[in-house]
């Protein structure tokens, strides 16, 4: 029963697609009306609803925006009409009684046409979701800001940009973010993607495809990416920032059952129908065995701050784990050994951290396998909340329950309760 998603990104993604998929997954509708509800962002409704494409029942998660912040992002004839294009007039028929939900969302605040990353976490920061989904929207608009400022030639946190602040992708992002942790899933397969070729227009001018946040991100995040003979955008860059952020694999299990499928639809009319299939899989084992990468170095001249901002900075990046323990080294210098646990796709990202950041010379590394229990996201109600935990399935098939700490904080701040009061109960409950 172990959650992991596979996303099979043949028509390329974007965040409407991802948001839509998950959704036909089963994500919880009421959660996801009450994050968008409490966003700090006006000028939006979202509706979600059934089309078809190329005769296939989908869902399709629109944000409707109004005049505005409305950004051509789907009209076909100002993204590709400066040229020769590969779209066409394609037919969507609504079923008569499709909409699986219709949400009017209106959040207070002002209109920030070009929000940069700082207002952008701060708006995530005082959202109404959990503490695993609001790290996965902050690592999804960090790694978009990164790839813009790259491009733009100038620093993440000063970039002031269409791109990052449109209201869309904020609603995109969120939706993805809480959903993702709405259907519990804690690893996502994603073998490549498939992109389009030409160029298209967008604030900045007439872009080559991939534009340049695409590459930045796919390069930067080492995702295997294959170009089609389609005129067209199939990834956008905040789809492959969902892509670099969620991103834990790229290879199928050789056995596993499809526990669920679901189809997200896209906006932009394609010769080629642009689909995204999502499907929850659940191995066949209690016990996973796969490898894991451990990085570490020996630092004796940096200060405990120092090694606390490498620390954040390094999970921030997508590491499993950070740690540091004392240690003497030769001629009797205190020093410390810093341990890094990730994915290999995320090894080389971590080394450059840790070189730029620290004074280290060298870093060791190591593949390591190991055994891993089958796990899910759940929930515990508690007097004061909902309280998040990791369920974990041992081979002679019992369950342990971890209460997740963000959630544990978050409901101790709230309620008056002291920390280990909050996770006491939450394991008396379960």
């Amino acid at each position: 029963m172990g959650k992991t998603l596979y996303l099979e990104c043949n028509s390329g993604i974007s965040g409407d697609m991802a948001a839509a998929a998950l959704l036909d997954l089963g994500a919880d509708q009421e959660t996801l009306e009450k994050a968008l509800k409490s966003l700090p962002v006006h000028g939006f409704e979202t509706e979600i609803r059934r089309v078809k494409k190329a005769g296939l029942d989908v869902c399709d998660f629109y944000v409707k925006l109004d005049a505005e912040h409305e950004n051509h992002d789907h009209d076909m004839d100002y993204l590709f009409g400066h040229g020769s294009h590969g779209y066409h007039q394609e037919e969507e028929e609504m079923h008569p009684h499709g909409h699986a939900g219709h949400e009017h969302i209106h959040g207070e605040g002002h209109s920030h046409a070009h929000r940069g990353l700082p207002e952008i976490l701060e708006i995530i920061d005082k959202a109404e979701m959990t503490g695993r989904a609001k790290e996965t929207a902050a690592r999804v608009f960090r790694i978009l800001a990164q790839a813009e400022a790259k491009a733009h030639g100038m620093p993440a946190e000063q970039v002031h940009f269409h791109e990052v602040g449109a209201v869309d992708s904020i609603v995109d992002i969120v939706t993805v973010a809480v959903c993702l942790d709405s259907l519990g899933v804690t690893d996502v397969i994603v073998p490549y993607v498939n992109e389009g070729r030409g160029s298209i227009r967008c604030q900045h001018g007439i872009l080559p495809i991939p534009v340049p946040a695409v590459a930045n991100i796919v390069q930067a995040h080492r995702i295997p990416m294959r170009i089609t003979d389609m005129e067209a955008e199939l990834v956008t860059p905040t789809g492959a920032a969902i892509v670099a952020a969620i991103r834990t694999s790229g290879r199928l299990p050789e056995e596993f059952i499809v526990a669920k499928t679901g189809i997200g639809a896209g906006k932009r009319k394609y010769e080629k129908p642009s689909l995204l299939r999502a499907m929850l899989l659940e191995e066949t084992e209690t016990e996973r065995r796969d490898t894991i990468c451990k990085l570490e170095t020996n630092i004796d001249d940096c200060t405990g701050e120092v090694l606390g901002y490498v620390m954040r900075k390094l999970l921030e990046a997508g590491a499993r784990d950070v740690y540091y323990t004392p240690s003497y080294m030769k001629k009797n210098r205190p020093a410390y050994e810093l341990n890094v646990i990730c994915d290999e796709r995320r090894r080389e990202e971590l080394e450059q951290i840790i070189f730029r950041e620290t004074t280290t010379i060298g870093i060791r590394r190591m593949q390591m396998e190991r055994t891993v229990l089958q796990r899910e996201a759940g929930s515990v109600t508690l007097p004061w909340g909902e309280l998040a935990v990791k369920e974990c399935t041992l081979p002679d098939g019992s369950r342990k329950c971890y209460p997740e700490y963000e959630s544990a904080a978050e409901l101790a701040g709230k309620s008056g309760m002291t920390l280990q009061q909050v996770m006491d109960a939450g394991n008396r409950y379960r």
